[in-house]
């Protein structure tokens, strides 16, 4: 039976990325994201680039049930899956009691929900295997959360959390648990309203590529949590510095709209 990768929010930006990083090394994908259309066109390029196999799923995770039935349908499908990489999410920039509550909750069920119900089962699977690996992708703001981005925000600090406790629940097991926190990438992810603050303008995004590259190998072979660029490492520890009235103005400030 082959053995694949799969990769949540493979349509675009780091999903898509990763995708092609991972077919250049011949590994085998199944490839996940609302958009079909995106995804067949990805599978065509990297089965024809790479002569790997790549199997398109679409599923929607911001349904309650969602990630279940992307389970269920792969072992319906018998596709053996010894490496997940939870990718899927999205973001939102804005004051909390103006934004859409309903897009909120559908970026908790995506970014927080789909990311346990996925982990959950896949893990069941790798530990009866005695091997596997799981990499979850967090965020520069898993350490600093920031205004203005109250609800994102405060789901990647729990994909961090997550992450870390399982992986050392997971110890000896043969199953592997990482954590991939992005600062800034050139991706669409960035709104116009998010590239107009003063976070963006003091820290510009890193490409796609260098990023992927990191996650690539923390995925295969890296143990932990990892912080991609020196700025982004020196964010994350402030807090260990800093008094937190002093850092929640710094954080207020940097999240807010780029002022010449």
């Amino acid at each position: 039976m082959n053995s694949y990768i799969l990769i949540t929010g493979a349509s675009t930006g780091i999903g898509a990325e990763m995708a092609k990083q991972l077919a250049e090394k011949k590994y085998n994908l199944i490839l996940v994201a609302r958009s079909e259309d995106k995804l067949e066109q990805l599978k065509t390029e990297l089965i024809s680039k790479y002569q790997i196999e790549a199997v398109v799923i679409p599923s929607d995770l911001s349904q309650i049930n969602g990630a279940q039935q992307l389970y269920n349908e792969l072992k319906s499908r018998q596709l053996n899956v010894t490496h997940l990489v939870n990718n899927a999410g999205f973001g939102e920039y804005g004051h909390f009691v103006e934004t859409s509550l309903e897009l909120e909750l559908n970026m908790i069920q995506v970014n927080v929900t789909s990311l346990v119900v996925l982990t959950k089962l896949f893990a069941q699977d790798m530990v009866k295997n005695g091997a596997g690996r799981i990499m979850n992708v967090a965020s520069i703001v898993s350490f600093i959360p920031l205004p203005y981005y109250a609800i994102y925000s405060s789901t990647k600090t729990f994909v961090l959390a997550f992450s870390e406790t399982i992986a050392a629940e997971l110890e000896g097991t043969g199953v592997v648990v990482t954590t991939l926190c992005p600062g800034a990438v050139e991706t669409p992810f960035h709104t116009p309203q998010m590239r107009q603050t003063m976070a963006m303008k003091l820290n510009q995004p890193i490409s796609v590529q260098a990023l992927v590259r990191e996650g690539v190998q923390l995925l295969l072979t890296g143990k932990g949590k990892k912080v991609v660029g020196f700025i982004n490492w020196l964010s994350s520890n402030l807090p260990r510095i800093l008094p937190d009235v002093l850092m929640m103005k710094i954080k207020k400030q940097i999240a807010s709209p780029y002022k010449k």
